[in-house]
């Protein structure tokens, strides 16, 4: 049962969360060979300010990260 975690600065409306977790649903689904049903999707609004401590320095940190940020902070 995959749990898919979006990350990102606050600013979209619930309606562009929602047709972007309905997106990466149908990719996960079709790349995965399994129903719907078996995932769930969050976002999660983060401040800029706290960005780098949240989330950038574990990203980079996580073996596990395939593809890292192209960015620097």
């Amino acid at each position: 049962m995959p749990h898919i975690t979006i990350q990102m600065y606050p600013g979209r409306n619930d309606e562009t969360k929602k047709r972007l977790a309905q997106a990466v649903l149908e990719t996960a689904s079709k790349e995965l060979k399994r129903e719907k049903e078996h995932f769930s999707v969050s976002v999660v609004d983060v401040p800029q300010e706290e960005w780098k401590g949240k989330v950038y320095d574990k990203v980079l940190a996580d073996k596990n990260t395939i593809i890292q940020p192209g960015y620097k902070m």
